[in-house]
């Protein structure tokens, strides 16, 4: 299964208001696994970005100015993320937008046309009802490091989220020893290791171990029935 998490940047809060996209960022999952695959951009709205919105991400107006429109990347990063599944952490704010960008350039297609959506808000506001559930809180809830994250950012944010996501859908956990206090459930880690490179050891019993076991049996059996030679010998117990 080929999953895309994903994060915006925006001018504002609303598209209908003609807020546009300003940062684009994913990362890509196979079988819940992280597979170094990224999409980034950064994009010209065409407009100003309001104060309160670059107070939140720092991206701004000058930045912008000689970045590329959404609609000479909208094919590369449609496909990018088509036909993946996309992990979004409230996600109707940034499909809304999607969706009024592609309106924007007259594309047939709305996001749900061709990706499935998964909202990583709605699944940690059903696991941990009443609680803060923003990106920031979880991280503290699941022992992620988010100490780099000073302002907000597509790409950063988006590799965050992948890490929560496979910590709140309950893959790739570790229990660890001393908890966050937010929660009380112990810290997890994901795991980002190769299968490969491990290999189980298996110890088979010797002659000698053989023989000490089934004359304890024996004794077992003398003393009113052993149920494991019983079922040793392919019979019921019962």
């Amino acid at each position: 299964m080929r999953q895309i998490v994903l994060d915006t940047e925006t001018t504002g809060i609303d598209p209908q208001a003609g807020h546009r996209i300003i940062e684009i960022g994913c990362v890509e999952l196979v079988d819940r696994k992280l597979t170094g695959r990224t999409y980034h951009q950064y994009i010209n709205p065409d407009r100003v970005v309001e104060d309160e919105a670059i107070g939140v991400h720092g991206i701004t107006n000058e930045f912008l100015a000689d970045k590329p429109r959404f609609a000479e990347i909208q094919q590369a990063f449609l496909d990018f993320i088509r036909g993946g599944e996309l992990v979004i952490h409230n996600a109707a704010f940034d499909v809304g937008f999607m969706d009024h960008e592609l309106k924007l350039n007259r594309h047939p297609e709305r996001v749900s046309d061709f990706c499935g959506v998964v909202d990583t808000l709605a699944l940690a506001r059903k696991k941990h009802p009443g609680q803060k559930n923003n990106l920031d809180a979880l991280c503290r809830r699941y022992g992620i490091d988010n100490s780099h994250r000073e302002l907000h950012g597509a790409l950063l944010d988006s590799e965050i989220l992948a890490d929560v996501y496979l910590l709140l859908t309950g893959g790739q956990k570790a229990l660890m020893l001393g908890g966050d206090g937010d929660t009380g459930e112990g810290g997890s880690q994901i795991q980002r290791l190769d299968p490969g490179q491990f290999q189980l050891t298996v110890l088979n019993a010797s002659d000698d171990e053989l023989a000490e076991h089934q004359a304890f049996l024996d004794k077992l059996e003398s003393k009113g029935g052993c149920i494991w030679k019983t079922i040793e010998q392919g019979e019921s117990p019962n």
